[in-house]
């Protein structure tokens, strides 16, 4: 699951182009919106295409979506629960 969680930091970084940011300075359930990493609605639809490209992950609940992408202990247990395989 770790390693899940760094990759899942890398490209988070890579597609929402966070130039100055490492994943280690993204805490693994510090929330991605608001006053955690500072996310925003734009953010959060290129995060669901990642789940989607990379995972094969399809999110269409808007609430379902809002806790999914809480943090990022919640996007890899989504996605640890949900990869199809």
């Amino acid at each position: 699951m770790e390693a899940l969680k760094l990759k899942l930091k890398e490209q988070i970084i890579e597609a929402l182009n966070l130039q100055d940011m490492q994943p280690a300075d993204i805490v693994d359930d510090a929330p991605l919106f608001g006053d955690g990493l500072g996310l925003d609605s734009i953010d959060s639809l290129e995060l669901i295409v990642l789940l989607e490209r990379n995972y094969g992950i399809k999110l269409e609940d808007p609430k379902e979506s809002r806790n999914i992408l809480t943090s990022v202990n919640t996007m890899a247990e989504y996605i640890h629960n949900h990869q199809k395989a």
